[in-house]
């Protein structure tokens, strides 16, 4: 065994990490400070080799194997207990195309990093809202975002990938080499293989009008009544999620600092000059702050990095909705009423416009359909309130369950069984089993939100 650990060790040209080593405590880190597992090794690959050696290691010796791009997964799905962690980190490169606007980004890259390359051609690639997300991970799993209403989800501008399938090969899928594959990974998460490259579908997006406006949070069910006929119909280069949170401190203004609030983030990506016109309605609705103006793209991306830094404890819960009606609202209210620390918030992202446009089966992401994107967040720096700030976003989540479509953004989701893993991808669940058992057979790639094999 110890022999043929030494010649895997020699195939690989990034850095094989054992419990033993300085930097393992560092290394096996994720972003959820709750999420404490000790893997066997951590192979930091730096190309797609590397991922090919560790995939065949993997499978030939029966270990468990995790796959990290970003670390951001809220259940820690990018680190396992014992096994092998393939750690995609080293593998970063983004090239821009300005002849067809089209962008090729590394599996390890992250959010922040592709703004930052694409901002300068006056580009972006529709993401999410917190910049130090993974982009493999972010990707695989839907992408919903800012840029959403106007250019769609992640998956929709995500025309080609490089992967490492189980049993170790390379392929490039796209619309017409494995069809089959290009339809399963955009939305249908890490479960047919390793991505170590991906190429997008790139906008003329360069500076965009956006920022918060707050409520008080008795206004909450006011003020989602008033947002839900709004949003639905609104321009579609104006997008806004509403969230019910605390402002926890700088940068707003010290008066509103440990106070709740009905907030909606806005990101306009439209013609400056017809802003004030379409943004009077919200004004009209006379918030209490209001702090929208133009910035950078990159800037609208990184507004919330400096108070979600890595390390926190974290605990998520999701639904997605169609409606926002009056006994929804009030559990709104009752739980915005009750949030247990300065950072921990709930996020309804708007599915409309473009990203409601394809069709429920045209990708694994099933609810086209639905009207928001629920995600229900307890979020604290210290452990002594892990309990508190878990049982806070479990209630509010099981309290609006009944009102919801079923299923959850997979993105969204904790380790919550198989249930609810068949219910987020709804009608399109039996092809994915079909095409897993296609290409991961014998399941190698489980540490995601599974979709099991057939026997």
């Amino acid at each position: 065994m110890e022999a043929k650990f030494e010649e895997f060790k020699a195939q690989i040209r990034g850095e094989v990490i054992l419990p033993d080593h300085e930097n393992y405590h560092e290394s096996r880190k994720v972003y959820n400070g709750m999420i404490d597992k000790r893997p066997g090794m951590i192979v930091k690959c730096v190309d797609a080799a590397d991922v090919m050696s560790c995939v065949n290691y993997g499978r030939e010796n029966d270990l468990l194997v995790a796959v990290r791009g970003g670390g951001h997964n809220g259940g820690g799905l990018g680190i396992c207990d014992g096994g092998m962690v393939i750690d995609l980190s080293g593998i970063k490169f983004i090239r821009v195309n300005t002849a067809d606007s089209t962008v090729r980004v590394g599996g390890g890259n992250l959010w922040g990093e592709v703004d930052h390359a694409t901002h300068p051609f006056g580009l972006a690639v529709p993401a999410g809202i917190i910049s130090t997300t993974g982009v493999g991970g972010l990707t695989l799993g839907g992408g919903v975002g800012h840029l959403s209403r106007k250019y769609g989800l992640t998956i929709d501008n995500l025309l080609e990938a490089d992967m490492v399938l189980a049993d170790g090969s390379f392929v490039t899928v796209n619309a017409s080499q494995h069809p089959d594959l290009y339809w399963a990974i955009r939305g249908g998460g890490g479960n047919f293989g390793i991505v170590t490259s991906f190429k997008f579908q790139a906008h003329p997006v360069k500076t965009v009008i956006g920022g918060p406006t707050l409520w008080p949070v008795e206004q909450t069910e006011e003020i989602m009544e008033w947002y839900h006929d709004f949003i639905h119909n609104a321009d579609e280069n104006l997008n806004g999620f509403v969230a019910t949170m605390i402002i926890p401190g700088p940068p707003f203004p010290e008066h509103l600092h440990l106070k709740k609030f009905c907030g909606i983030v806005w990101c306009y990506v439209g013609d400056p000059a017809k802003f004030d016109e379409l943004f009077k309605p919200v004004l009209d609705k006379n918030p209490l702050f209001a702090h929208v103006g133009e910035m950078p793209y990159p800037s609208v991306q990184t507004l919330f990095d400096g108070l979600l830094p890595p390390g926190m404890q974290w605990y998520w819960r999701a639904d997605f909705f169609t409606e926002l009606g009056p006994e929804a609202r009030a559990e709104h209210k009752k739980f915005g009423s009750s949030i247990p620390t300065p950072l921990s918030q709930m996020h309804l992202y708007p599915i409309s416009g473009a990203a409601s446009r394809p069709s429920i089966t045209d990708t694994p992401w099933a609810y086209r359909d639905a009207k928001y994107a629920g995600v229900f967040v307890g979020v604290d720096p210290d452990p002594g309130n892990a309990e508190k700030l878990t049982n806070w976003a479990k209630s509010y989540q099981e309290a609006l369950h009944p009102y919801s479509s079923g299923g959850a953004y997979t993105n969204f989701m904790m380790d919550e069984g198989q249930e609810r893993v068949r219910d987020s991808y709804r009608q399109n669940y039996d092809r994915l089993v079909e095409i897993k058992t296609k290409y991961d057979p014998g399941n190698l790639f489980r540490v995601n939100q599974n979709i099991k094999p057939k026997n």
